[in-house]
């Protein structure tokens, strides 16, 4: 094996200020190695960004470093800034989670791609414009020359993302750090993002450090992965020997937390309790007080085990290294069992919520006197129902409509056109006080709960004030009625008085639910509830959700991107493309056998927390971005990315009809399952 681009041995960061010292990273030693990937993996706080801002040397003033970091032949910890600035220009390339922040609003895409390689003297600034236009095109952006003159604001997610890491690649790095590069990404998008990043690896022989939550991408890209829980490294070795036989109880926690695509639990099995507090560690292991095997055993609660050799490349520091692996080959081969087996039977009756050619669209006005020169076609006939007690997921891409159909039933935002039925209630043509009425037995639940939970409220105040705007607060049980709701979530009567920033972020989303569940209301509108939490948060919230779902008999509108966590809680499919449903089945039906090449490009695209399906999954990547929906493409809205388009598909929309042999329906002129259509585009891979 050649010698590692980086070294990092007893890496240890401090944070001082008014209060204790927090020890974030604590004794973190490893390599790696050019044209591999290493994959850093854990929940939030375990010490992943930081050591990754350790190593740029990026950590603020407050930070105490010890340890070594070699970059090279160069000691990075007795670095002054020169050479730390010398070495982020031109051997380190840093891709950052959220694109916006990293790119400059005011300076075109062009030139904050080559502005390091300038400012270091690397080319001349009159063949600056010319480089710019070669990353642009090696990274995949259509239309190179004539983005190179664009702005951030002018860019989608992906074509931003893929932009910083042509930024990050421009000098030919010996490393390459991605933090949670494609986690506010669609699943298409951050499959073109993967894509792209493997290329320009492959094309330079960069290392790269993979920061992620998300197992998935770590099974598809990474050779080695190394698993962080309170400031240390608890487990490392390949990727395979991670995922099949892993020997740390965490590690066992994040694989059977995971939703997965390529099948689906009866149950998941989260981790219990929250991360530590960086600044009150436990005493021993730090995992203990969440482990199953260690929780109440002496050696656990009282001694800190070290990172040790558990086969010929593979550490865990685990008291009982032996006993997880024996535990993990035991739960496994029981716990999993195949998709289809699990179906909830179909709800009877008539449908709870009934939307038939629901429209929303915003004027678009310019001109002095703002007259309307067109439309915003957000949401343009979408149709389906939810029957009571039952799942419906609602999947697409950002800007596909999701959250526009989702806001429009509940009165959030006007409908355009179409109708909306709610037991029976035509609910779009209700007075505002009648709305408000109806609105009481159909509640929402937002994507991030602490932006729409009142800061300056008490958590018990923010619960009753639905029941207060009601006039039911004294009718519905009063005080008892909120310690009711609170032990629903799993959560003690002792926080009602606290605020929400003392809260977790999977807290304040069981707060957010409470508050969804004081009227009592038959059908939640839950907007990506689980999107910001991490895996093993992400577990119990799902847990809760269905709990609540059989004991209350609640009907659920579950809008997500997430097709893994779609697969497990929904019992039918709604596939949305600009604004407009393109396939709807059960759940089963629609994962196993989709009809539409949309629906086929998403599910190829979600990646499989398993490394061996690296080899054999067809995948499907889709070119280019989502169109702009003021200007939809003639005939079928989906043909300038469709890989079966014909010449029919262009001048000809599709109607939304049911699909011989399968309960589905599908708006597609050649819908058929890929094996039996093929590529007529050659897209698929």
């Amino acid at each position: 094996m050649s010698e590692p681009v980086l070294s990092v041995r007893g890496l240890e960061v401090t944070f001082i200020g008014g209060g204790r010292p927090v020890p974030a990273v604590r004794g973190v030693d490893f390599d790696v190695y050019p044209n591999e990937v290493l994959g850093i993996v854990g929940e939030s706080g375990s010490g992943k960004s930081v050591t990754s801002l350790a190593i740029t040397g990026l950590l603020p003033d407050t930070a105490r470093v010890k340890g070594s970091i070699r970059l090279g032949d160069v000691e990075m910890t007795e670095a002054d800034r020169e050479i730390l600035r010398q070495m982020r220009g031109q051997d380190v390339g840093m891709i950052f989670q959220d694109p916006a922040t990293t790119l400059n609003p005011v300076f075109t895409v062009g030139r904050q791609v080559t502005e390091g390689q300038v400012a270091h003297g690397q080319i001349q600034a009159l063949r600056a414009r010319e480089r710019s236009i070669e990353l642009l095109r090696e990274v995949d952006i259509p239309d190179p020359d004539g983005r190179v003159l664009q702005y951030p604001h002018q860019f989608s997610g992906g074509m931003r993302q893929r932009a910083v890491i042509a930024m990050a690649m421009a000098g030919r790095p010996r490393l390459i750090i991605a933090d949670e590069p494609t986690t506010a990404l669609d699943v298409t998008v951050q499959a073109q993002v993967l894509s792209v990043l493997a290329k320009r690896q492959a094309d330079t022989g960069a290392a790269v450090i993979l920061i992620t939550h998300d197992l998935g991408v770590v099974a598809e890209v990474a050779h080695r992965v190394a698993v962080m829980y309170g400031g240390r490294i608890v487990e490392t070795g390949p990727v395979a020997e991670i995922f099949k036989r892993p020997r740390h109880p965490y590690t066992v926690g994040l694989l059977q937390s995971l939703p997965r695509i390529d099948s689906v639990d009866e149950r998941l099995v989260p981790i219990p309790g929250q991360p530590p507090n960086p600044a009150l560690l436990p005493t021993g292991c730090t995992f203990h007080p969440r482990c199953p095997i260690g929780c109440d055993r002496a050696i656990c609660r009282s001694e800190e085990p070290p990172l040790r050799a558990v086969g010929e490349v593979h550490h865990s520091a685990c008291h009982y290294a032996e006993e997880v692996a024996r535990l993990f080959a035991d739960a496994m081969p029981s716990d999993r069992i195949p998709a289809s087996v699990v179906a909830r039977a179909a709800a009877a009756g008539p449908p709870l919520l009934a939307v038939d050619g629901l429209k929303v669209h915003f004027p678009i006005k310019a001109g002095i006197l703002r007259r309307r020169v067109g439309w915003v076609r957000a949401v343009d006939g979408v149709s389906l129902t939810v029957g009571p007690g039952e799942t419906v997921g609602l999947v697409g891409e950002s800007g596909c409509g999701k959250t526009t159909t989702g806001r429009a039933i509940m009165g959030l935002i006007k409908a355009t056109g179409g109708s909306i039925r709610f037991d029976g209630q035509e609910v779009t043509r209700l007075s505002p006080g009648e709305l408000r009425k109806a609105r009481r037995h159909m509640q929402y639940i937002f994507q991030d709960p602490y932006s729409s939970l009142n800061p300056i409220k008490t958590v018990g105040d923010i619960v009753a004030e639905p029941l207060h705007i009601h006039g039911l607060y004294e009718e519905m049980g009063g005080g008892a009625r909120i310690t009711e709701l609170f032990e629903l979530v799993g959560l003690p009567r002792t926080v009602l008085g606290r605020y929400p920033r003392e809260f977790s972020g999977g807290q304040k989303q069981r707060i957010g639910i409470a508050r969804a569940l004081a009227l009592q209301p038959r059908l939640l509108i839950l907007d990506e509830p689980v999107a910001a939490l991490d895996v093993s948060i992400q577990a119990q919230i799902i847990n809760l959700l269905q709990d609540l779902q059989k004991e209350l008999g609640l009907a659920y509108l579950f809008i997500a991107h997430d097709l893994s966590v779609v697969r497990h809680i929904s019992d039918r499919v709604a596939v949305m493309y600009l604004g407009r449903i393109v396939e709807e089945s059960e759940k089963a039906t629609l994962y196993e056998t989709p009809v539409h090449p949309y629906t086929q490009s998403l599910l190829s695209a979600v990646p499989v927390p398993d490394p061996d399906a690296r080899q054999t999954r067809r995948r499907i990547v889709l070119e280019g971005d989502i169109p702009n929906p003021a200007k939809p493409p003639s005939g079928c809205y989906f043909h300038p990315r469709c890989f079966r388009a014909t010449e029919r598909c262009r001048v000809e929309e599709p109607a939304f009809e049911p699909y011989p042999g399968l309960p589905t329906r599908s708006a597609c002129h050649h819908a058929g399952p890929l094996e039996a259509v093929g590529s007529r585009r050659g897209a698929s891979s």
